[in-house]
């Protein structure tokens, strides 16, 4: 089992809540800020699942509180965890072929 936990940067744009993880440049959005909290972890496990499944370098995550302090108005800087099991990986590993 392998936990990744990175900062993301929620703001509300519209009608959308907005999350981007600034480390791994990717992002999602939601209707409110629970489905974007579950889009954002979803997201984060995908992408370790394909970094993981395919040998691929990432990014470490950076200082939670280097993150909060860029944060503009409106944003605010939130840690996301995902959790990758051997049998996710046999399993996206399947589902890739």
């Amino acid at each position: 089992m392998q936990q990744f936990i990175y900062p993301a940067i929620f703001y509300v744009d519209g009608e959308e809540t907005h999350v981007y993880f600034p480390d791994l440049d990717i992002s999602t959005s939601g209707e409110n800020f629970e489905d974007a909290f579950l889009f954002a972890k979803d997201l984060l496990r995908v992408y370790f699942l394909y970094a993981v499944t395919n040998d691929l370098d990432f990014n470490l995550p950076s200082d939670f509180e280097s993150v909060r302090k860029k944060c503009g108005e409106g944003q605010t800087a939130i840690l996301i965890d995902a959790i990758v099991t051997a049998v996710d990986l046999r399993n996206f590993k399947k589902s890739s072929k």
